[in-house]
């Protein structure tokens, strides 16, 4: 089934995912790779991938060995859902007209819906921009830990 414009990609859907669960993890915990695929429900294979971007792009650390794993590279608050949509995605634009990198629409001089996407996009990038990762934290897990659930503390 393709994938509707407006529709957010499984890239994006997966990268917030596995950040808003390092978001509920407190900032000094690594988190072994494969805990974040489980508990998320993401293929490993495409999170890897995803990881990967997060870490070049700092949004996440990442360390190797038996106690390795990742870890936010900054406070869940300090991170926004926009950042996390561009870093996997690049910039967000609602309609080709509001893509100023690549030529955008020629036609956006005398376009009478031009107003109206960039309306949309800016509504739409200031929820993004003002949603940080600490309220979208998951609270069940973050209550899991504080009451050394081993469920939850177990590596994977």
């Amino acid at each position: 089934m393709p994938q509707h414009p407006l529709q957010i990609s499984r890239k994006i859907e997966y990268g917030l995912r596995a950040m808003t669960f390092l978001a509920s993890q407190p900032l000094e915990r690594m988190v072994p790779f494969r805990e974040i695929a489980r508990r998320m429900d993401v293929p490993e294979d495409f999170l890897a991938k995803i990881l990967k971007v997060l870490v070049s792009r700092k949004l996440v650390r990442s360390t190797r060995g038996a106690h390795g794993g990742y870890a936010l590279s900054r406070p869940a608050r300090e991170v926004t859902f926009l950042d996390v949509i561009e870093a996997v995605e690049g910039p967000v634009h609602v309609n080709v007209c509001q893509d100023t990198q690549h030529d955008g629409c020629k036609a956006t001089g005398s376009c009478t819906m031009y107003g109206v996407w960039k309306l949309g996009q800016q509504r739409m990038l200031d929820v993004y921009r003002s949603t940080t990762l600490d309220r979208l934290a998951m609270t069940e897990l973050r209550g899991a830990l504080e009451s050394g659930s081993p469920a939850v503390t177990a590596g994977a």
